[in-house]
């Protein structure tokens, strides 16, 4: 096993996906995960403080993303816009990874301690959500309410994303499962 070897952090995450797949993530070990990679497992914990961040290595970026999106949403837009356009230019980069997400959802969907983790992942994208849109001028009541609406339709639009047809449309189910809420909040 070599000590700086290339690619170790990817590959780690790839191949502890494959083993949380296959074994389930109970029965993965870190030295299983570094065994399969090529590596040792002091160089699993330079890239990952658990097996368990290793599901959860992408959530940094997508937290950025979103508060830069938000950000640079056009002057003018509906609080509920600004953030649906910001979680639908997620989805369409997510889009491009559904294998990975399809297999990354049936693992943490199989654990409970994962689901926990999953949970505070969104509950953590509701917050920056509303910080930038506070930072837009959104009166914070506001703000919340619309982050917490975008994450409630990027978490039910993925889960209809992963277990949908192979041909679907991430960004697409966001901007449904948006056009369900506007419909269910003006009294349909």
């Amino acid at each position: 096993m070599g000590r700086w070897e290339p690619g170790a952090r990817s590959r780690l995450a790839q191949v502890a996906l494959e083993l949380y797949a296959e074994r389930g993530y109970e029965q993965t070990t870190v030295g299983d995960i570094a065994e399969r990679a090529g590596v040792t497992e002091r160089t699993f914990f330079r890239h990952f403080a658990d097996k368990r961040e290793v599901l959860f290595d992408g959530s940094g970026t997508l937290q950025t993303m979103l508060v830069e999106a938000i950000a640079q949403a056009p002057d003018g837009l509906a609080p509920l816009e600004v953030v649906g356009d910001a979680f639908a230019a997620i989805g369409r980069l997510l889009g491009e990874t559904r294998e990975h997400a399809v297999r990354r959802a049936a693992v943490v969907a199989a654990n409970s301690s994962l689901m926990e983790r999953e949970l505070l992942k969104m509950a953590t994208l509701a917050t920056a959500a509303a910080a930038a849109l506070r930072e837009r001028g959104t009166p914070a009541a506001t703000a919340t309410v619309a982050a917490e609406a975008g994450v409630t339709a990027f978490r039910i639009g993925f889960e209809a994303w992963v277990s949908g047809p192979a041909d679907g449309d991430l960004a697409d189910g966001i901007r449904t499962v948006l056009d369900e809420l506007r419909a269910v909040a003006a009294g349909a």
